[in-house]
């Protein structure tokens, strides 16, 4: 709301934004506003307690005020995919595509991909990272994947990491880095260099079992990329790390809440459990675009009843 205006983002002048309904995502205040000083929030108060030397946003009759979402998998959106042009331009148009529907943060999504185009989708990032302030900084979701669990990932270009991996990964940046690799296909050493380098390590397109999850987590994992899709399932014998994931407080895991990759009763049952669950799109370049199919990895994919196929 204060981005056409220099004075509120510089933090030089406080001011408000008004709203009938707003929500802080736990409670629902009725004729309340925020108060704002520069990029901070510093108060939800009452209308009535509103000054006359403050200014004032007014939204429309009827309208909410909520946070915005943050989604960490966002692989493309405005009819256009990352993977297959990884530039500022790209994450540009799928930045505005989602933010029509909420989503003011996100991290642009690369899947399993070659080491050059890895680089173009880290350099696009950061030349964004402080300047689109919805740029979190990058996912990377492969290329160190299970190949019995590619999903819609290139089978061929999945593969282990290298030493220049490493040095890229590793490497000074700007904005976050969030990698999502099998811990059963990497040298448990990469890992643990990953996470000391600041990297958010998260397990996906996995069979990793129970016991290969736990080391994973003692090196320093803490996320799951979309529970329950792509990875070892959850059985009497081998609780694979499914069972990580809900049994461990200090756990992340994504879940794609369409109604198809995750069953609605799968779903409460998760939530049921101790680890921390949130909501992730894996969206697709036809999220608020225009065409209903695009080509990953020169296959043609079509948006059938809601569904990418």
């Amino acid at each position: 709301l204060a981005e056409n205006n220099p004075d509120q983002m510089n933090g030089s002048t406080r001011f408000a934004v008004a709203a009938d309904h707003i929500f802080d995502g736990r409670t629902k205040h009725e004729n309340a506003a925020v108060v704002i000083e520069g990029s901070q929030i510093i108060s939800l108060i009452p209308q009535s307690e509103l000054t006359m030397d403050l200014s004032i946003q007014s939204l429309p009759v009827g309208f909410w005020l909520a946070p915005g979402f943050i989604d960490l998998q966002v692989n493309g959106g405005g009819d256009v995919l990352f993977n297959e042009s990884p530039t500022p331009e790209t994450i540009t148009k799928m930045v505005a595509a989602h933010r029509q529907f909420g989503t003011t943060a996100l991290l642009p999504t690369l899947i399993t991909d070659t080491f050059e185009k890895m680089q173009a989708a880290k350099a696009a990032c950061e030349s964004l990272v402080g300047k689109n302030l919805s740029v979190l900084g990058i996912h990377l979701e492969g290329p160190f994947l299970s190949p019995e669990k590619a999903g819609a990932h290139d089978p061929n270009l999945i593969r282990t990491p290298s030493p220049s991996d490493v040095e890229m990964l590793c490497a000074k940046r700007r904005g976050k880095l969030l990698v999502t690799l099998a811990p059963e296909r990497v040298p448990r050493e990469f890992l643990g260099r990953l996470v000391k380098s600041g990297v958010r390590v998260s397990l996906g397109h996995s069979m990793a079992t129970y016991k290969e999850t736990c080391a994973a987590t003692a090196e320093g994992l803490t996320g799951f990329t979309h529970l329950f899709n792509a990875m070892r399932p959850l059985t009497s014998r081998e609780p694979g790390p499914i069972a990580r994931a809900l049994e461990s407080d200090d756990m992340w895991f994504g879940m794609i809440v369409d109604g198809f990759h995750v069953d609605p009763v799968v779903l409460r049952i998760a939530l049921r459990g101790r680890g921390r669950p949130m909501l992730v799109t894996d969206a697709m370049p036809p999220v608020g675009g225009c065409r209903s199919n695009f080509y990953l990895y020169g296959r043609e994919i079509r948006l059938l009843d809601g569904r990418c196929l």
